[in-house]
């Protein structure tokens, strides 16, 4: 016969949890705990999740209370069977990010070389919000409070690199025409705010399946499907792309209309540079950087 001693069905579970400690972080990344944590989704035990894992029921209820002691996983509920107790767990949310702060001493560091043109520190930005958000959200779990956040996700398509660089700059006026009117450096009562806007290339997802990209690939990164995802292309950043252009905020590519001999070359955006051309040709078009 079965007692139930502790039922807490319904437990609220947290949609994303933000891993700041390293040791945390690294019980997490072990394969078998991420496949524990991945099928704790729905309440299990260590005799339910056994079979789903290949491991004895032991092995399994070690691992999960290395999973509890750092608060990836929590108590449901405890069923008496004759002699035994079976200890029915649960993930404490539906996914996991590790923080920046669990590789603190090589975490980057936004101030050391900031650049608007730099995928670099688009991502290091990105990771002071990751790191910078989970400790606001820690912060008011604790005091069962919300967070003051505001976030916009969405997707445009540029017809061309000039609409882009046209569409950076009115957004980066129009975002400084609302910093000035709405900051108040002296506000007796005011809260200091992050603000982030950023933009890049759209990735690839490759087709259900397979591993290439889907069609509309070439269309979204600037390349053909079958280049789209080579990693030479992401290993090179500052290689130009053989199509269209890729990168978030480049400057518009040289136009290729011939010029006479005489004629001085056309003067560039600031932070792109006319490579030399020989006399009586027409200068190459510059792609911009990725």
């Amino acid at each position: 016969m079965t007692i139930f001693l502790v039922g807490t069905y319904g437990r609220a579970v947290h949609d994303v949890t933000v891993i700041a400690e390293p040791k945390a972080a690294e019980v997490a990344l072990d394969p078998i705990r991420s496949r524990l944590l991945a099928a704790l989704a729905t309440p299990g035990s260590a005799t339910t999740l056994a079979p789903q894992v290949g491991l004895s029921r032991q092995k399994v209820n070690y691992h999960l209370r290395a999973l509890e002691r750092h608060g990836l996983v929590e108590l449901v509920e405890e069923r008496r069977k004759g002699n035994c107790t079976e200890r029915v767990l649960q993930a404490s949310a539906r996914s996991y990010v590790v923080s920046p702060a669990a590789l603190a001493g090589v975490a980057p560091d936004p101030g050391t070389a900031p650049d608007r043109l730099s995928a670099q520190w688009v991502v290091a930005l990105a990771s002071r919000l990751i790191g910078e958000v989970g400790a606001l959200l820690a912060g008011a779990e604790r005091t069962n409070r919300r967070v003051a956040t505001f976030a916009i996700d969405g997707d445009i398509r540029f017809a061309s690199a000039a609409d882009r660089l046209a569409f950076t700059e009115e957004l980066s006026d129009a975002v400084a025409t609302l910093v000035a009117r709405y900051h108040h450096e002296g506000a007796p009562h005011g809260r200091d705010h992050r603000l982030l806007v950023a933009v890049h290339p759209a990735v690839a997802e490759p087709r259900p399946g397979t591993s290439d990209p889907s069609p509309l690939a070439g269309a979204i990164t600037g390349r053909s499907p079958a280049r789209a995802h080579r990693p030479a292309d992401a290993a090179a950043p500052d290689a130009a792309p053989s199509a269209a252009p890729v990168a978030a905020v480049p400057a518009p590519a040289a136009p290729t209309t011939p010029t006479a001999p005489t004629a001085p070359p056309t003067p560039s955006p600031p932070g792109v540079s006319n490579r030399p051309t020989r006399p009586a040709q027409a200068p190459p078009a510059q792609a911009p950087s990725a």
